[in-house]
Formats: structure tokens, sequence, C-alpha cells
């Protein structure tokens, strides 16, 4: 599948900032620009490198400034925004942009036609961009490439005095050497800083200009009626490969993804694509990882464990899902998983009540896919040590009250999804029973009492335990008169608002309510919270609504779940859909058509890409992360199960 632009899609420099592409190499470094090839954010690079995976991430090559030089005049085909109001617009020579699995730009200026490739290697910190030039002019030109550097950690910016030296081919700056190869003139001139100005940092509140310096500029020049390739390879290791090379290697590497993950769907066998993206080495684990987002977000427990069945089970990358399933098991404590692997020496951060349980669902869900019992086996000691702790009672308030229900949360520390904390507001204080957590519980119960039959362990235990919270959970949790479930049972008014959590106690493997129940629960959600691109966090016409986020942190955190459209909920919700109508044809028919839309998704934002929140009121531009691992994630098990009925 392949997203294709033209000048309609920048009729102005702001419009032709809408939209990024994401290339990542597997080491938590990635390169991301605009689609008119801009740094629209302080995150933007060509080269975002990462000396020590996956967190690591140091903004090397921040952006290219290019010109063609035609019978003594100079046309800048580069676009940016700078700190002072000016802009260069070279989008209006820019006739083309595509992604499919690399950017490629088509250029025209007064007969010199430009097309612009850019390619990155897996599991080395690697770009390379490649110029082809069909000088179609009666005249010799140039093309000019000049670019811009920071060798800062990903979120800041050189200082003043940080200098930057060219020794041959190596760039040398802040400790790091960038080693670059081409087959251009370089020309050296005195260091030359720009400030930019990051538009889509400053709608929401985070620092809106940053400088990067250059010292040399790379041409090739091309006489009339011939044609010619400039290529310029960047990397922290010497370098050995062509952009050919490089190039042809990305695209089997990802025509590969699309054939192991075996979707009929175009979009969703883009995505499978997509969801490699996310998957990541750790050097301090020597296992693969997901990282949660891109550009903010690195590898956290909760996120992992709902974005690991759509990123690798569903796709086939059963290998990277036992490694990962093993990284988390050896680092349980007490009953719970890693919501955060620092680096250093610290020890791992554990501030997550859904993480484990959902650790014992994803187990299932690859049993039920490979079965792979022998590493269900060695799994299951974890597992018992989760249950054991949520019974006894662990960190944070985490305890199973007498009803058999999980109690979570205590202080200032928010354990579930909805986790925002500002200084010492909780935006969305969730302490008590919530209602996600205990449909995990069950169905954490549930499998295990599978599992203990399977190794001829005790599972009548399991099972009792799954019959009393059954059985409190639908005392405690229905609301007969709304027709859906309390978000929490905590003897608040935050126990009756409508939110998407309720989704989960109908779309998980073993569930609690009703038939009759759980359609209305589906009915309810579709009404208050549904859109096409996810869920709202909260009904509308509850007083607390927010209907946009952005502006300062205060602000943005505020509104992130008091309304705000998450898009992994999106998957719960058409799986629960599926399930209270049978999977019938008709269903299916109906989830197909829905998901339809997301092809405009995936053209606004991160080109190929689904993001993490939408506006709550008008969702229409992608917010937050521009690509969301479990957002990603939860669609593709819902393309799944289309697929297989």
């Amino acid at each position: 599948m392949k997203w294709i632009y033209g000048k309609q899609d920048w009729k102005t420099l702001e419009r032709g900032q809408e939209n990024c592409w994401l290339m990542t190499n597997g080491l938590g470094g990635f390169s991301s620009m605009t689609m008119i090839g801009s740094a629209s954010r302080n995150d933007h690079a060509l080269l975002m490198g990462c000396l020590k995976a996956p967190n690591y991430r140091y903004n090397l090559v921040h952006r290219l400034s290019e010109s063609v030089e035609l019978e003594e005049k100079e046309y800048v085909i580069s676009s940016q925004e700078f700190a002072d109001g000016t802009s260069e617009e070279g989008y209006e020579y820019l006739s083309e942009f595509s992604y499919e699995d690399t950017p490629v730009w088509r250029f025209l200026v007064r007969g010199v036609q430009i097309r612009k490739e850019a390619a990155m290697e897996q599991r080395s910190n690697t770009v390379a961009v490649c110029y082809e030039i069909s000088n179609r002019s009666s005249s010799r030109c140039t093309l000019s490439v000049t670019p811009f550097f920071q060798f800062t950690p990903k979120g800041t910016e050189p200082e003043e005095e940080q200098e930057f030296c060219r020794e041959k081919n190596q760039i040398k700056s802040n400790g790091i050497t960038l080693h670059f190869q081409t087959n251009g003139e370089i020309v050296d001139f005195p260091e030359r800083t720009e400030v930019y100005f990051y538009r889509y940092d400053a709608c929401d509140g985070r620092r809106d200009s940053g400088r990067a310096k250059a010292c040399h500029r790379i041409c090739l020049s091309v006489e009339a009626g011939e044609s010619a390739c400039l290529e310029v390879i960047y990397s922290l290791d010497p370098i050995s490969q062509s952009f050919e090379s490089l190039s042809s290697q990305l695209k089997e590497y990802r025509r590969q993804l699309e054939k192991k993950a075996g979707f009929r769907s175009e979009i969703a066998s883009f995505l499978a694509k997509s969801a490699d993206q996310f998957i990541s080495k750790r050097d301090s684990t020597g296992k693969e990882t997901i990282l949660a987002g891109f550009p903010f977000f690195e590898d956290w427990g909760r996120d992992t464990m709902i974005a690991l069945p759509g990123i690798c089970i569903t796709t086939g990358r059963y290998q990277e899902a036992r490694e990962i399933l093993r990284t988390f098991a050896e680092n349980e404590r007490e009953g719970l998983m890693p919501n955060l692997f620092p680096e250093g020496n610290s020890e791992p951060m554990y501030n997550t009540v859904d993480a484990a349980l959902l650790f014992i669902n994803c187990v299932y869900l690859y049993y039920e896919k490979t079965q792979d019992l022998e590493f269900v086996r060695e799994m299951y000691p974890v597992m018992k040590r989760i249950i054991q702790g949520y019974r006894q009672g662990t960190l944070f308030g985490i305890h199973m009250d007498e009803d058999g229900l999980i109690l979570a949360g205590e202080g200032l520390d928010q354990v579930t999804w909805m986790d925002v904390r500002v200084g010492e507001i909780l935006p969305t204080p969730r302490h008590g029973k919530p209602v996600e957590i205990n449909a995990y519980w069950y169905n954490a119960l549930c499998i295990m009492s599978i599992f203990a039959g399977k190794f001829g362990d005790e599972k009548e235990e399991y099972e009792n335990l799954a019959k009393k919270a059954q059985e409190s959970f639908r005392k405690k949790f229905w609301m007969e008169k709304k027709h859906c479930l309390r978000d929490l049972v905590s003897g608040t008014s935050a126990d009756e608002q409508i939110r998407c959590n309720q989704i989960w106690a109908v779309s998980m493997p073993f569930t609690m309510l009703e038939e009759e129940q759980e359609k209305q629960v589906v009915e309810i959600v579709f009404e208050k919270l549904y859109t096409p691109y996810g869920l709202r966090t909260l009904d509308e016409e509850d007083p607390q609504f927010h209907g946009t986020y952005g502006g300062p942190v205060l602000e943005r955190d505020m509104a992130y779940h008091q309304g705000t459209v998450w898009t992994f909920p999106l998957g719960g919700y058409y799986l629960a859909y599926l399930k209270v109508n049978g999977e019938s044809q008709k269903a299916i028919r109906t989830v197909t058509e829905q998901l339809e839309v997301l092809e405009s998704a995936l053209r606004e934002g991160c080109i190929g890409q689904l993001p993490e929140i939408y506006d709550g009121k008008k969702p229409t531009s992608s917010k937050g992360c521009f690509a969301q691992a479990w957002s990603v994630g939860e669609i593709l098990r819902v393309y799944e199960k289309v697929e297989e009925k």
C-alpha cells in the first residue's frame, strides 16, 4: 500500500507540516520529518540516533537545507519555519511525496527533476539519502545539501558555544563522532546557526524553538541533458554500504514482515509493517522490548502488555513475544510487573496494577496461537506468584478485598492507565476497585484454572476465586438504570461516570456479565463514547468532560483522560461488538465497513501509523504521540478476528 500526496496537500507551509513520516532502526532510534521535509517538532530529525538502546536518543542530523543553482540563480527546495518569522518554502517546487517503505520526494525546478529518497538501516544508527537528478534544462545545474546538526539528547538543543568539527569523513561534537559518506564535493564554511520555530510543539505548550548548526555543504553538478545521483550517508559506525543496498534491504525486510503476518486487507498488511517500528532491542536486558510510542515514549510495562498481542502474536512474531515476556517474568517482584525499565543501576518501577494481570493474558493468547505448552510451563511459577501477590496484598495498595475483587491505588499513586498526576493533583482519581482491573483479575483467574489443570495443579482454588469475583462484580458494578457498568467502586461520585474502561469487561477472553448485560454495555459505549477513530474516555454530558487537548502541561493533563479520544480502546469495542453479535456475517460486515475510515487516519498525522489520541469533541487531527504501539496492536487484533471469520 503506497501513500501518495500532491500539491493540494501542501497548499500552504502550515498544511505541508500537518503530516510526517517515520522510519525506525530497532534500537530506539528513528528518522522522522514532515512530508515537505521540515522539522516542525524538536523531536524531528533525519537521524535520531540511539547511543544505548532504546532510550539514550540523540538528535544528530536535525534537518537538511537543499537548493538548486541554475543559470546563476538559487532555488531553495527545502522547507522550514524559523523563529524570526522567516521560512524556506521549497514545497512550492515539490510535485509529489509518497511513502510505502521509504519516503520519496519529487521536485521540479525549471526543467530539473529531482527524486529524493531516504532509507534507514535496521539495528544500526544509519540513515541514507539519495538524490536522482535529471537535468532536462538547457543549463548546467548544481544541487547543494547542507546538513544541520545538534548532537544533543532528544528534546534539547546545542549550547551557543558547542562547536562542530569536520575531519575528513567524520563530524565531531559533544564527545560524539558521526561518520558520513558521499560522492559529492564537500565545501567547508564557518559554522552557521539556525533557530527554528516548532509549530507542533508550540500548540502543545512545549518548547517552541531550537537551534542547530552547520559547518559544510555537499554539492553535485550535472550538465544540461545529463543525469546523476548524489548520495549522502550518516552513521555512528563506519560505513560499508551504498544507498542502494540499504534501501533494498529495508524494502525486503518490510516485505517479509507483511508476508509473515499474512493479512488479506491492505490496511492490515501495512499496519503489520508499522507494528514492527515499535519493536526494539534493549541493551540492559539483551532482549527485545516494545516502545510505547513515537516520538515521546519509552518501553512501559502496561503499554507493552496491551500492545504485545497485536504487535507480536497477531503478526506471527512469536520469538519476539517470548523474549519480551521472559524479560518481564525475570523482573517480576511481589506479584507485580515493571512499568518502567530505567537505565543504569536503578531498579525498575512497579507502579502499575494492570501489567501483571495482562501478562497472564498475554501468555494465554500466545498459547492459544502456538500451543507452546513448554513456554507456558516456564511462565507458570511467575503467574502463580502474581495471583498470590494480588490475593495477599502488594505495593501501591493493590490487594484482594473480602468480596474477591481487587482494590488498587493509595495516596498520590495512580496505578491504572488513567494515571496522570500533576504535582498533588489527580485529574482522574481511580483509587478503589477499577472496572477493567477486576475484569483482568477474573480473566487471569480463569486462565490460571486452565493451566493448573494442564500441569496437575490445584485448579479448584482458582475456580472458586473466579466465582466469588464474578458474583461480587455483578452485584457491585452493574447500574440497572444506566444499563452499563460503574467505572469504579470507591464510594465517590467518580463511580458512576460513563467511561470506556467497561468495554474490557466484555472483550476479554473470559468475562463475568450475563449475555444481555454485555450487549447493553456495548450499546451504551457506542452511544456515549464511540467515534470512528477511538473511544472517548468520558461521556460528553459529564460536567468534567474536556472537549479539546492542547496547551500547557496542566491543561493537557486535565483533559488527557477526561473525554479525550484514545484509539486503542477501539480495538476492545470492536472485539466486544463482534462477540455480543455472535460473530455473525452481518456483524463482520459492520465492523469491516467501520474500519474503512481508518485509511483516512493512516493518511493523517504520521503516515501509515495510528496515533495516541484525538480531541474528545471533534476528533479530526491526531495528537499526543503520532505513532502509538497499543493503537496499532489493538486494531490489528480486530483485523485478525474479522479475517478469520
